[in-house]
């Protein structure tokens, strides 16, 4: 079964930002709730070409099959689309939500929500202020001093030298029974927890409080809240100015969320910015996800399949050229029909993409950091999944992984010809079964015409 002959692959988005808290159009949420909020964004998504099978929705909760699961969604944004950071932030959200209603009524309390009111105050608040000023180091400021570029008496030099620190009370971060209820493909800290929030507590606390200061939060944030430890983890990899996975947010966003979560470490804190980063997810890396996962072969295979493409319409073009200048009858000349069938069916597919060989077999091409996860040790190979999907862990940088090396050395005709596996997931069998069969039918159309030509041109007789 195929879908409509009429169907079209899902454009390619370029990336931008969408700011739902942005100064020049006013507060943007009023009068709505927050699951009013998330239902407008699914709402208005309007993905052409992806079919129910492949929402966003199926395969975050992973009801497709490779290569459209979550995981193949997130390698799909750490090595070819650079920007894994809301993913993986979209993925701790929902799981916090989930153990922030698991909290006790009494610990909820602590944590009010952060309401509608309070944010569009917020954003009207910072509409009329300026753009607090980045804080700089004491070394900076030293050169500086005495010129034009000196800082006032009130910039901030970096905090934690002099100081108060806000966040010096005990948190109340829950216990280890919230850590163990975590299933390990959920996502939200390391297996090593204990080490991480020892260890690299100073840091992540330092780095919070530097982004309170810098958007000049004069409250203190309530450390008794719950998950305030977490928060504060959040702050210093997603949210705070050069955090390892930053988000893509305004100032002005930046600054909001800061205040709210000064306040609050309610799930409703985070309302303008999951907006914002769900918004990107739907509309803009799912709809590229699905458009790249189409393609079952590698660059090198399918250049290689249009070159093949070619070559068969320049193949017909030549037979059919040397028998009207013959003496043979039109009749003849209907075996350039093959050239150009083949040609064209092969070009119009491997111009979307597609390797004609590969879909006869519904297979497709291992990705580059597939190929080597049999040769890699396992514990290497582990420790690359479980980075990914550490949503407290560092960047997302895979430079320094094994495969990449490998496969900059691997020669060209093994890539044209690398190792293939099976297409498991039968609604991308379905959009390459269509394309196929819009490249077969378009074929004979243009075929006809060509061929129609040909037979309709006089006998050359020079043999």
């Amino acid at each position: 079964m195929v879908y409509s002959l009429a169907y079209r692959r899902p454009p390619h988005v370029e990336p931008r930002r969408i700011s739902t808290a942005s100064a020049d159009s006013g507060p943007s949420m009023g009068g709505t709730t927050l699951d009013e909020t998330h239902e407008s964004v699914q709402d208005s998504s309007i993905n052409y070409g992806i079919p129910d099978a492949l929402s966003f929705d199926r395969i975050i909760d992973g009801g497709t099959c490779p290569p459209c699961t979550t995981r193949d969604f997130m390698n799909y944004l750490i090595y070819i689309e650079h920007a894994a950071e809301n993913l993986q932030f979209f993925l701790w959200y929902k799981d916090y939500i989930r153990r922030f209603d698991l909290l006790s009524e009494n610990e909820r309390r602590l944590a009010p929500e952060w309401t509608l009111e309070q944010a569009e105050a917020q954003a009207l608040a910072l509409k009329d202020n300026p753009a607090p000023m980045k804080s700089i180091s004491a070394e900076t400021a030293a050169v500086f001093k005495g010129t034009n570029f000196d800082a006032p008496k009130t910039t901030i030099v970096e905090l934690g030298k002099g100081g108060s620190n806000p966040f010096g009370t005990p948190p109340m971060t829950p216990t280890s029974r919230d850590h163990d209820s975590i299933a390990p493909s959920e996502y939200p800290w390391s297996d090593s927890g204990s080490t991480a929030r020892s260890g690299f507590k100073a840091s992540h606390d330092k780095k919070a409080a530097g982004a309170f200061a810098a958007a000049e939060v004069k409250l203190q944030p309530f450390t008794i809240q719950p998950f305030r430890e977490e928060i504060s983890r959040i702050i210093s990899i997603y949210v705070a100015e050069g955090a390892p996975r930053q988000l893509n947010l305004s100032s002005k966003e930046r600054a909001g969320l800061l205040h709210a979560l000064a306040t609050t470490t309610h799930p409703t804190a985070f309302r303008r910015v999951i907006h914002t980063v769900e918004w990107s997810l739907r509309h803009q890396a799912h709809q590229n996800f699905i458009r790249w996962t189409i393609c079952n072969g590698n660059r090198p295979r399918v250049i290689f399949a249009r070159g093949l493409g070619i070559a068969g319409i320049v193949g017909g073009i030549l037979a059919a050229v040397l028998i009207v200048l013959s003496n043979a009858g039109r009749g003849w000349r209907v075996l350039s029909a093959i050239g150009f069938g083949i040609g064209i069916a092969t070009l119009v597919a491997a111009w979307k993409g597609m390797c004609v060989v590969l879909h006869g077999m519904h297979h497709r091409h291992l990705r580059p950091w597939e190929l080597f996860a049999e040769e890699d040790d396992a514990s290497s190979v582990l420790e690359m999944k479980k980075d990914s999907f550490d949503t407290l862990g560092s960047n997302n940088s895979y430079e320094d992984q094994p495969w990449v090396a490998k496969y900059e050395k691997r020669n060209l005709i093994r890539k044209v010809f690398d190792r293939e596996v099976w297409i498991q997931e039968p609604a991308l069998r379905q959009i390459q079964d269509t394309i196929f069969l819009q490249a077969v039918l378009g074929s004979l159309v243009l075929t006809a015409i060509c061929v129609g030509i040909f037979v309709a041109l006089p006998k050359g007789r020079f043999y």
